[in-house]
């Protein structure tokens, strides 16, 4: 009987998935972006975003050549790897590492001044310690989240992202009607005086702290399926959207907020400057809806916004969090970093250590970084990291010229046979030229950011002498497959665990149902990774669970059955049970419902195949599920 593998990793996530979480991320940005960026640019912020909105889509476009190729978590230090050697990747990372600390700090650190700014008794929260200490009770509760393995919703996520873009367009939107004034933004700049050129310089690349969040679909592309065509699709989906926000909405923002000029003759912008000054820097979007004359709907829109951009920097924190825990254990299994730090809980299945020293390192940027500073030592991290894709993407054209690449990326230049990405090109110069920028004008920047590098190129060599490897040569932790290893078989009836429990009611109406056929069995067992975790992570206690639960249901059929966990994420079992069947022609389904306590996350794959079903579906009532005992431990990992 023809046969086809069924993978022990699932992709799931398509290409609204991708763009809802990416635009989540870089989206968010906005609520902070804009008022650094005003400080330093004045009535020159329009130009600034429209310069970096350039620069972000020549990155996204080697984003996107380079992790259709590539379809692994790492972004800039994957594309290392495969470019360069394994000393470039930590490069790359320790420089993501960096990043994704500040995204954390930063994104933290504004939640409290949205929320101050909506009402009077809590308005300490817009200015120190309010604001931090509010920031670390924050990071500390998403910390601990993270390290309890919590599920995050994926359909939480994207009614969030959706609500996001439509109430950024609505405000463009308003703004444009109500109070864009093109003569007041021509009256704005004073070119060489109000910028100066030193200040605008300084503002593009902190204007680049508006794309953070651009590796967020680089990282998902292990879980995308077909990633050759969603992640590009994806990335493109995110660019246009960014640019409809970006390019209009600070030309609404200094239509309703100029700048002026004192009596000492300083030019400012209440978008930039501080509460304590009266201005909206620690809350700009806030500010721009309180300066707009929304009559009786005034009060409630500036509730609505505020509220939403709080939880949205909310989620773009929680977002840093989860990037920092795949790092740390992308960079565990690639011998880049001490095991211990990226070590997995032994019954919450997550890298516990990692997460606590990088939330506090953290915690540490917002006591003692203002956000100007936090803003600027994002800029180095990010143009360092994607200055190395960029070049990455350039080298593996010379390297791998006939290498299959799914996407390339638009603007490319043949000469003598060799295919030049100009994407790459004059995007790494953007890049390049903005990190020299952020590195030579900030001293304060440059000492931190170099400092944290540097501590890098300490830690690594001498992990890997400890170690006795070399510096350059790939050695990745391999971790052993699944003990079952079998085959599904075409037209088959397909059994669905939900959960870790064993359901013999729903094994015995499969039987029942194989029998008349002759047909085969085959049980999926889901194992639900945290967000905080990679799909891939090794989780040794669930593992060994279900296998068990596969041997059991041997013990209880017989020879007819085979099995296979599979790894997926909250919610997603469903789509993996349909595709599953539709791979194999499978003749039914059969699912038990899980007991109440599963919650919403079952419930949901059970939506999923009734609403998708490529076959007949069975469900089984079995309220005597039970988990069984784990099965014998598997070998030790194994270095390769």
């Amino acid at each position: 009987m023809a046969q086809r593998r069924l993978h022990g990793l699932q992709r799931v996530l398509g290409t609204n998935a991708l763009f809802s979480t990416a635009y989540g991320n870089v989206g968010s940005s906005i609520y902070y972006a804009l008022g650094l960026v005003a400080s330093y640019a004045l009535g020159l912020t329009p130009v600034v975003f429209l310069i970096t909105g350039v620069i972000f889509f020549l990155t996204a476009a080697t984003y996107a050549e380079a992790t259709s190729m590539y379809p692994e978590a790492g972004g800039s230090s994957s594309f290392a790897r495969r470019a360069f050697n394994e000393f470039w990747s930590f490069f790359a990372a320790w420089g993501q590492m960096l990043n994704y600390t500040i995204t954390i700090a930063i994104s933290a650190y504004f939640v409290p001044h949205y929320l101050g700014g909506l009402w009077e008794p809590i308005d300490a929260l817009r200015g120190a310690p309010g604001d931090w200490l509010f920031a670390l009770l924050l990071i500390g509760g998403l910390a601990a989240l993270n390290v309890f393995g919590a599920k995050e919703s994926a359909s939480v996520n994207i009614a969030l992202a959706v609500t996001d873009f439509l109430t950024q367009v609505l405000l463009v939107a308003l703004g444009m009607f109500l109070v864009f004034n093109p003569e007041v933004l021509l009256d704005n700049v004073s070119l060489g005086v109000a910028p100066e050129w030193k200040d605008f310089l300084i503002a593009i690349p902190i204007g680049m702290v508006a794309y953070t969040g651009i590796e967020t679909i680089s990282n998902m592309a292990e879980e995308a399926k077909d990633a050759g065509t969603t992640v590009p699709a994806a990335v493109k989906r995110v660019v246009v959207a960014v640019f409809a926000i970006y390019a209009f909405l600070p030309l609404v923002a200094l239509s309703a907020l100029p700048v002026t000029k004192d009596a000492s003759g300083e030019y400012s912008t209440l978008l930039g400057l501080g509460e304590e000054q009266g201005g909206f820097a620690g809350d700009p979007i806030l500010g721009v809806v309180k300066n707009m004359d929304l009559g009786v709907l005034q009060g409630p829109v500036q509730v609505y916004v505020g509220v939403l951009a709080a939880t949205i920097l909310l989620l773009a924190a929680n977002a840093g969090v989860i990037g920092v825990s795949r790092l740390v254990y992308s960079m565990g299994i690639h011998r880049q970093m001490p095991d211990r730090l990226r070590t997995l809980h032994p019954r919450f299945g997550t890298p516990w250590i990692g997460i606590i020293v990088f939330a506090g390192a953290a915690g540490v940027a917002v006591v003692f970084g203002e956000p100007g500073f936090l803003a600027n030592l994002y800029a180095f991290g990010a143009m360092l990291s994607f200055t190395i894709a960029h070049i990455a993407v350039i080298w593996l054209r010379l390297k791998l010229p006939d290498a299959e690449r799914p996407y390339r990326g638009p603007g490319n230049l043949t000469i003598r046979g060799r295919s030049w990405p100009l994407f790459a090109i004059f995007g790494g110069l953007g890049t390049g030229i903005a990190f020299v920028v952020v590195t030579g004008l900030h001293p304060a920047v440059a000492l931190a950011g170099i400092g944290w590098m540097a501590a890098g190129l300490v830690i690594y060599p001498l992990y890997r002498r400890a170690q006795g490897l070399d510096l350059v040569t790939t050695h990745k932790i391999a971790t052993p497959a699944a003990v079952v290893d079998h085959e599904a078989e075409y037209e088959s009836v397909i059994v669905a665990l939900l959960g870790l429990r064993y359901s013999e009611g729903a094994l015995a109406t499969a039987g029942t149902v194989a029998a008349k056929r002759r047909r085969g069995i085959f049980l999926l067992v889901p194992i639900v990774v945290p967000q905080s975790s990679p799909i891939d992570a090794r989780m040794p206690e669930q593992e060994h669970a279900a296998d068990a639960l596969i041997e059991q249901a041997r013990l209880q059929i017989g020879g007819r059955v085979h099995g296979r966990w599979v790894k997926v994420r909250a919610g997603q079992f469903g789509r993996v049970v349909v595709e599953q069947a539709r791979a194999t022609s499978a003749r039914a389904i059969v699912m038990s419902i899980p007991p109440k306590v599963m919650g919403v996350s079952a419930n949901r794959s059970i939506d999923t195949v009734m609403a998708e079903r490529p076959c007949r579906v069975i469900l089984q009532a079995d309220p005597d599920a039970r988990k069984l005992p784990a099965a014998p431990a598997a070998a030790p990992e194994a270095t390769r």
